[in-house]
């Protein structure tokens, strides 16, 4: 049996490390099942998940170097994140429009409208980005010309070979203090 990407298989737990369980697979075939890839909340301890011996469901999610990557938490529907009424978050602000504070439905003013507060108690300048000149968009460059390319190779070549010309005088007036 060929194991492609996205098959869905039967197994046996083999054993179980403190990393991921290896699953016993069709045609004596054996895969592993990271513990990240066990269940859709974060797992501390794999063995309160999985127990040796156990039947589980996996989907194949690779297959590299003989190695068989399994899953099993891509066979679980996902979890529904809970709506908490709290509004959405929108730019540096946890209260939409920097408008009143929500706290048990009832809308409350800042103690101080000049220095409002967010939840962690930093302040937050309700004009940021409002006072700063706008940037233009920068173009890009122009094509450089033939003559432009040319000017700039023939500094590079000259640099270079001033810094070879000094380095090879340096060399000759050593030696000829040797003598």
């Amino acid at each position: 049996m060929e194991l492609t990407v996205g098959a869905v298989l039967e197994g046996k737990v083999k054993s179980i490390t403190n990393f991921g369980a290896f699953v016993a697979l069709p045609d004596n075939k054996t895969g592993m099942v990271h513990i990240s890839e066990v269940a859709n909340a974060y797992v501390s301890d794999i063995r309160q998940h999985l127990t040796e011996g156990q039947d589980v469901k996996v989907m194949v999610i690779g297959c590299e170097n003989g190695k068989i990557n399994l899953s099993i938490k891509r066979l679980e529907p996902k979890p529904q994140r809970e709506n908490t009424g709290a509004p959405r978050r929108e730019g540096s602000a946890f209260r939409p429009n920097n408008g009143p504070r929500r706290d048990n439905n009832n809308f409350q003013k800042d103690k101080d409208e000049d220095q409002p507060q967010n939840q962690g108690g930093f302040r937050q300048n309700r004009n940021f980005g409002q006072n700063r000149p706008q940037r233009a968009p920068m173009q890009p460059a122009a094509p450089k010309t033939a003559d432009q390319l040319f000017e700039e190779k023939l500094k590079a070549f000259m640099s270079e070979s001033d810094s070879k010309l000094s380095s090879m005088r340096a060399d000759h007036r050593t030696k000829s203090r040797r003598r």
